[in-house]
């Protein structure tokens, strides 16, 4: 940009790190360590309650659209719903996954309301606060579903269609909640209303560790999907059936699973991992009839994604048919490459001159609304460096630092054209 922008004074008030507090025994994981909040299980809803009484008690106007996002209203002027400035992230977790991991942007953006309204600052756009469902995809296996289904990436037949392991469609989950399965889909008025989307997330990775800095604005997210690769054998008994007699999937897909990581690292900058295997039935004296193996492929070029998951598919199929077994590849979901919004981008580091730039590897729904809105991100430093674990920290002033940050971008947003 040309030419500098005003950065505009705004108050530090509520801690982040407080209102981190006010939640950190809810949906505790004893037997993985960490957090499990799957969307609409119990932690989770308790989680989404929590945030509708905090934006409540700031006078918000609250309300959950058909897609079960939660948007909470900051509008004194009584402005048209049109041109606002939304924030916000998510609540719900990967089984196991740290404390902020989505809540960090959550608390950020209730302590940035307090900031906003405790200042002298007069929006002249809206302010909306958004809470997305199903970000991390643990119980249905697809990432940002809220997102997805307000901008038609993923139709609503096929999430409600959706299973998790307990074999509850995602119709019957979001029907229970209060949510008209056939209401979902692609919402045109609220994306009209909405000017742009700034996200605040923990780093998930070193960049700030590595630069020395308590805040960064993302420049981009890598293009990245998830695959399952199932592996058909012939159920047997362990006991009875001799070791040359067998078609056991297991060996097909633990075969895989290596290779997944040999041909990760001859690919510079790719990320392919599995995370995730499902032996069925399951038993410890069974050989398996099949093998579901999850494959996670990430690379800053599209077309590298496809082709390493080509290669990993072909070593599949061999070791499937050394064993005597069958492999058929599904996508489950396919997530471009993303470019955050330049001309936004900009604008936050006009506002925030010593935050440096930096990609991640990971994808949010920032990265699905960028398709429809301009949008950006704030990263805030993860001293170990380490995500979707327990070990996911964030420092008390780097929490509030950000909250502070993310205020300020906010109150130059609504009150500067």
């Amino acid at each position: 940009m040309t030419e500098s922008i005003a950065r505009t004074t705004v108050a530090r008030t509520t801690s982040v790190s407080g209102l981190l507090a006010e939640i950190a025994d809810i949906g505790t994981d004893s037997a993985r360590g960490g957090y499990s909040r799957p969307v609409y299980s119990a932690a989770e809803l308790e989680l989404r309650e929590w945030f509708i009484a905090a934006a409540r008690a700031r006078s918000l106007d609250i309300e959950q659209d058909r897609n079960g996002i939660i948007w909470a209203w900051w509008n004194p002027g009584r402005l048209p719903l049109a041109d606002a400035v939304v924030t916000g992230s998510h609540l719900d977790s990967v089984p196991g996954g740290g404390a902020f991991d989505g809540p960090l942007g959550v608390a950020s953006a209730l302590a940035a309301i307090d900031s906003l309204q405790a200042g002298s600052v007069v929006p002249e756009r809206p302010l909306a606060l958004a809470v997305f469902p199903e970000e991390e995809g643990s119980r249905y296996g697809l990432a940002c579903l809220g997102s997805q289904l307000m901008t038609g990436a993923v139709t609503p037949q096929r999430a409600a269609a959706l299973t998790d392991a307990d074999g509850t469609t995602f119709a019957d989950l979001a029907a229970r909640n209060g949510l008209d399965p056939a209401g979902m889909g692609r919402d045109d008025e609220r994306l009209s209303q909405i000017g742009c989307f700034v996200e605040l997330h923990v780093e998930q990775g070193r960049g700030l560790i590595d630069q020395g800095r308590a805040i960064a604005i993302g420049s981009s997210i890598l293009g990245h999907g998830r695959w399952r690769l199932s592996f058909g054998g012939q159920g047997n008994h362990a006991g009875t059936t001799l070791m040359d007699g067998r078609r056991d999937p297991m060996l097909a897909a633990a075969a895989t699973v290596l290779d997944v990581r040999r041909l990760g690292r001859t690919v510079d900058g790719a990320r392919a991992t599995v995370g995730k295997l499902d032996p069925i039935p399951g038993g410890s004296n069974v050989i398996a009839s099949r093998v579901d193996v999850w494959l996670d492929v990430r690379h800053s070029d599209d077309a590298v994604v496809a082709a390493l998951v080509a290669d990993i598919a072909a070593v599949a199929r061999e070791h499937a048919g050394a064993e005597g077994c069958s492999m058929t590849l599904t996508e489950a979901s396919m997530s471009p490459r993303v470019d955050f919004h330049p001309g936004l981008r900009g604008r936050l580091s006009d506002i925030l001159p010593d935050a440096p730039i930096l990609p991640t590897g990971a994808g949010h729904d920032a990265g699905v609304l960028k398709e429809e809105i301009p949008t950006a991100m704030l990263f805030v430093r993860n001293p170990t460096g380490i995500s979707h674990s327990p070990e996911e920290y964030v420092e008390d002033p780097d929490a509030d630092a950000g909250g502070h940050a993310l205020a300020t971008v906010l109150a130059n947003l609504l009150t500067q054209s």
